[in-house]
């Protein structure tokens, strides 16, 4: 009982502290929108932005739960402080001159895509959220099992994008309610995925993709296009650098998380698909349409190439930490705290 009652005291410490973390984001946004907006853009604007955002780098070690952190780090380290890189210089959707200050928090902290009339329904259904979370949590029952290591890595895979479904599907209802606004759907029926290509650029992960698209990709392409690489090698040059800053974003999330200095396998893990995607783009120019397998080939295939180096360089970092044994232990807690208010 008095073990029972220390986790939930604990949880609610760990509440408090993402209380405070997301009230500082409130305050600092407030500080973009009313201080740096007013100045020009360019290096004055990034000057001002600059203690913004290393608040934001730094606001994750303040937690200590896997998700809570995780989710901070992904939403305001990675992509707040993207949309922030894109508003110095008066690009992205924080730069809009009659946009208000509801709407520039709820851009700044969330994948929005549009802003909806009144009436309109959301392009996700909210009905399939609550058969999610109980797939969800009956996937984490045989966890603690002794699974075989190729079982236990496919577990892995459909946790990871059901929890990334459920965090965006919760954020969805909860920022249309309030702001009138649709946020970016995670990802795209990934499974279905028939080249590296299409995994990555149009079914997973659509936030990551379309924030690194206007932040490394279109910017690198664009400096490289008129220099003596041409066009071509200047595409060859914005995918991979848009893998590399992929794999250091995600060195640093895992950082936030584990507490453990890098390894590197995780950037090895983006730099190894941002290779074989010039090579598979390259491979189809050139044996043409007549020469291309079908979907039913290729599509297990990019999926089972996913998964293989996923569980080569993706998962072990996080696994030998035993971060995944945390948010489990850290998920009992919650419904032990849960069900304890109403038993």
């Amino acid at each position: 009982m008095n073990m029972g009652r220390g986790k939930c005291v604990e949880m609610e410490g760990e509440m408090k502290s993402l209380m405070k973390v997301w009230v500082s984001v409130l305050i600092s946004l407030c500080y973009c929108y009313f201080i740096s907006s007013k100045l020009p853009k360019g290096m004055l604007r990034f000057v001002s932005l600059s203690p913004v955002l290393y608040q934001f780098s730094m606001l994750p070690l303040q937690l200590s739960s896997v998700l809570p952190t995780g989710v901070t780090a992904f939403f305001i380290t990675f992509l707040t402080n993207s949309k922030l890189l894109l508003f110095t210089f008066h690009l992205g959707p924080l730069s809009s001159n009659s946009i208000t200050l509801l709407h520039f928090f709820s851009s700044a902290c969330f994948p929005i895509t549009q802003t909806l009339k009144p009436h309109t329904k959301l392009k996700f259904h909210p009905i399939f959220l609550p058969i999610k979370v109980l797939l969800f949590a009956l996937l984490l029952i045989p966890i603690n099992q002794k699974l075989h290591p190729t079982l236990l890595l496919s577990l892995y895979c459909t946790l990871v994008y059901l929890l990334l479904d459920i965090i965006i599907g919760l954020c969805n209802i909860l920022v249309n309610a309030a702001f009138r606004v649709q946020l970016q759907l995670p990802s795209d029926e990934p499974y279905l995925s028939t080249s590296l290509r299409d995994f990555w650029a149009r079914r997973w992960n659509l936030t990551v993709t379309h924030t690194l698209r206007h932040t490394v990709y279109n910017p690198v392409r664009s400096l490289l296009s008129d220099s003596l690489l041409g066009p071509q090698w200047a595409w060859v040059c914005g995918v991979m650098a848009t893998f590399l800053v992929s794999g250091l974003m995600h060195e640093l999330i895992f950082y936030y998380v584990t507490r453990v200095g890098p390894t590197w396998e995780v950037t090895c893990f983006f730099l190894l698909h941002g290779v074989c995607v010039v090579a598979e783009f390259g491979a189809t120019k050139w044996l043409g349409r007549k020469c291309r397998l079908h979907w039913a080939v290729t599509g297990p295939i990019t999926v089972g190439f996913v998964i293989a180096t996923a569980g080569w360089l993706f998962f072990p970092p996080l696994m030998r930490s035993g971060a995944d044994q945390r948010s489990i232990t850290e998920f009992n807690n919650v419904v032990e705290c849960v069900t304890g208010i109403f038993y």
